[in-house]
């Protein structure tokens, strides 16, 4: 795939999207007080005041608006109650070793109530270091506690009053995050269609890409179905929003259904042209919804930039062509497979044209939104129930290790300050929190960013005090390093340390002048000091590997593709489930197969020998894509056609593919040997399609080839549900093998 950017597209994606409002709403947080307190000489003193409201604005992630406002409460009590105790017990080590302990594995372990909880807990030990610094011993405790506080109720009025400004602004910019994600993961598939396609690497980039538009669609989901105002009030923004994200779910399975087997297609097409002409439309398709994405980010109605029914126009005749002149009896699959890649082509382009004229919120177009499914069965609902924390008290919960990794390390490294000590040895602390987290891959990333960013950001800072005296400009420049600090701190972590130590170097050097220098120092040495402890520790302390989950990840996508499946091919014998078993059903199979990519990626950073058998895992990720793909494809054909095809001679083949799931998971589970059995050649739809090929082909040899005749469109339709039918079974085989590659177990001899 090409690594062609283009820039002016990524900088209206950053400059409309929703990092860099964040970004921008938590460096007004945090500036407006510190520039008041600043005016009338008491920012020194008073500190704690814009820092409480920076700790605050950090736990502050998008979501349902009564989980952001409960989780800023939350937030201000913890960080007050943390403030005091650690203020009085601020000059006894043993004390804070003790509270090390406690509020390590207590903050820490929280984490398994959600992301939200989570953020909140890191916070609080942010709170409890920044707290310990032995340069506030002359400060007042409580002052210091109920300046935090207020500066954590300053930004919470902010937050709220800016999302009652924009009560939709937040959806809006990850709605359009993720149309971009889409058109990235749409354009991957058009080079599929190119020539000497890298069949590796574009799979890989899939997978990506699959992980973080399904993470998107699952923040989306929790945004749209447990906002009241979202589901309860029918005005035309939010009808149509909704309208959006069911489109965008759709889209994607319309894309995952043009799979296809690449190799063979090439083999029997490349120096025709038409896959050439696949290709240029898709990749047409791909700008448009990236352009469209964009208009949704920002709140702007998004008209073609393309006229994208000419373009489609040009690639059927282009297909008409070729049919024309290369369609003989033995040509008859390939020109079948062509047909159904057009007709997805069709599809997409009629939905993302549909997306266009969604984004100038058209009143008649909402009122035709009709809500069929229960929205209650996709909503994932979280309880603080304590049973659940005390079941992580233990060392088979990675929760629990990840708890234990960080609480040791900041007793390594608290215990490294008292011995040698710094001018702000608190950074150790704030270094390993920052970068410990619960993938061993994660962390080894965040320790080189952080170390990287730093020395960065050290050498710009130091040009531009040396090198610039006037005041005003350096002012604006800290507050540009703040504000792409934290735009960047979940984007790009090492652009964000470099910011983050450039306007922490530069707001010591305006409220300390001549110590800088010393800060400075300081900052390289304790983040050096960290980030070895943080290393160590995330290397040898209980550590997670990746392997040792895959397991559980491998069984989920198994049994969720399998109730996919199951779900699609029942239409073909008879039965049609509602519209909400069939969108359940497919966002159980979407997400487990986000969460096995996942575990893979980051299953690629770890060392080589924490990684056995890494070469039939990622084979297992690559076919659970494919087998999602073609079962996708079923369910589009399932809703499509099956009224018009469904019959009892399906039944053998979904029986026979619901076995091979589960002897997948049978070997899986409890390491037995199966017998595996390929799909057979004598069922009795395959019959019927030999039929309908005899029957076709004889039709052509006898030069019959009307385009209204019954047995072309019958056995187009069927050959292409059958096909469906038997790549899975082909998927399913070839994951009962690596299945018992993994587990070392030998196939039973048919």
């Amino acid at each position: 795939m090409s690594k062609t950017i283009d820039y002016s597209r990524e900088f209206r994606k950053f400059i409309t999207g929703q990092y860099l409002h964040s970004g921008a709403r938590v460096t007004a947080g945090v500036v407006i007080p510190a520039m008041v307190l600043y005016h009338f000489d008491l920012l020194a003193l008073w500190m704690a005041m814009p820092l409480g409201a920076l700790c605050v604005g950090l736990t502050d992630n998008p979501g349902p608006p009564h989980h952001r406002k409960n989780g800023l409460i939350a937030s201000i009590a913890i960080n007050f109650v943390v403030a005091i105790i650690t203020g009085y017990s601020r000059g006894i080590p043993w004390l804070l070793g003790v509270e090390i302990i406690l509020f390590g594995m207590f903050f820490t372990l929280i984490g398994v109530y959600g992301t939200r909880i989570s953020s909140i807990g890191l916070i609080a030990l942010l709170v409890f270091i920044f707290n310990i610094d032995s340069h506030l011993e002359t400060h007042s405790i409580w002052q210091d506690a109920l300046l935090f506080a207020a500066g954590g109720v300053w930004y919470a009025f902010l937050s709220m009053v800016l999302y009652n400004l924009r009560p939709f602004l937040h959806i809006q910019q990850l709605m359009g995050e993720c149309m971009i994600d889409t058109a990235t993961y749409l354009r991957i598939k058009a080079a599929f269609y190119k020539e000497e396609p890298d069949y590796t690497e574009l799979n890989t980039e899939l997978m990506r890409y699959q992980v973080l538009i399904q993470q998107h669609h699952t923040d989306l989901r929790e945004m749209l179905f447990k906002t009241r105002l979202m589901v309860n009030e029918s005005t035309t923004k939010s009808r149509t929003l909704m309208m959006m994200f069911m489109d965008s779910i759709d889209l994607l399975e319309r894309v995952m259904t043009s799979q296809q087997d690449y190799v063979a297609l090439h083999e029997e097409f490349d120096g025709k042209d038409i896959l050439d002409d696949y290709a240029w439309m898709i990749t047409a398709l791909a700008d448009e919804l990236h352009e469209i994405g964009l208009a949704v980010q920002s709140g702007t109605g998004s008209r073609s930039t393309t006229d994208l029914t000419a373009m489609l126009n040009v690639t059927m005749e282009h297909f008409f062509e070729l049919r024309k002149k290369y369609l003989n009896p033995n040509t008859i699959e390939g020109v079948i497979k062509l047909r159904q890649i057009l007709y997805s082509i069709q599809d997409i382009t009629e939905r993302i044209k549909r997306l266009h004229s969604l984004t100038f919120f058209d009143k008649r177009l909402a009122r035709q939104f009709k809500l069929q499914e229960d929205i209650s069965q996709f909503i994932t609902h979280s309880e603080l129930d304590p049973k659940i924390l005390l079941a992580n008290l233990s060392l088979k919960s990675a929760s629990f290790r990840h708890a234990a990794r960080v609480t040791v390390a900041l007793i390594i490294g608290y215990v490294i300050s008292l011995l040698y000590p710094l001018g702000h040895g608190y950074w150790i602390l704030l270094t390993i929190v920052t970068i410990i987290k619960p993938a061993y891959s994660v962390s080894r990333r965040r320790n080189i960013q952080r170390l990287f960013g730093t020395l960065i950001g050290g050498v710009l800072g130091l040009a531009m005090l040396m090198f610039i005296k006037d005041r005003t400009v350096l002012l604006v420049l800290m507050l540009v390093a703040m504000v792409i600090s934290y735009s960047f701190l979940k984007l790009q972590y090492l652009v964000s340390s470099a910011c983050i130590t450039i306007y922490v170097l530069l707001s010591f050097a305006f409220l300390n002048p001549t110590g800088w220098e010393d800060v400075l120092t300081d900052r390289f040495i304790d983040t050096g000091i960290g980030s070895v402890v943080a290393f160590v520790v995330a290397q040898f302390v209980l550590p997670t590997w990746e392997h040792e989950q895959v397991t559980q990840l491998m069984l989920d996508a198994l049994q969720n593709n399998r109730a996919y499946f199951d779900t699609a091919a029942a239409c073909f014998t008879g039965s049609q489930p509602d519209v909400t078993t069939f969108k359940l059903a497919r966002k159980n199979a979407f997400v487990a197969l986000a969460n096995l990519s996942d575990n893979l990626q980051r299953m690629l950073s770890e060392p080589k020998d924490k990684r056995p058998k890494l070469k039939h895992y990622h084979q297992f990720v690559a076919t659970s894509h494919m087998l999602t793909s073609h079962i996708a494809a079923l369910s589009y054909y399932a809703q499509r056609n099956a009224s018009q095809y469904a019959s009892n001679d399906f039944l053998p083949l979904v029986q026979q593919v619901d076995l091979q799931f589960r002897q997948a998971t049978e070997v899986l589970q409890h390491h037995r040997s199966v017998e595996v059995l390929s799909v057979s050649a004598k069922l009795p739809i395959s019959d019927k399609i030999q039929q309908l090929l005899d029957i076709r082909r004889k039709e052509l040899e006898n030069g019959r080839d009307d385009e209204i005749m019954n047995t072309r469109k019958t056995l187009s339709d069927m050959k292409t549900i059958t096909d469906q039918f038997e790549l899975i079974s082909t998927m399913t085989v070839d994951q009962i093998r690596i299945i018992q590659k993994i587990v070392e177990v030998e196939e039973v001899p048919a």
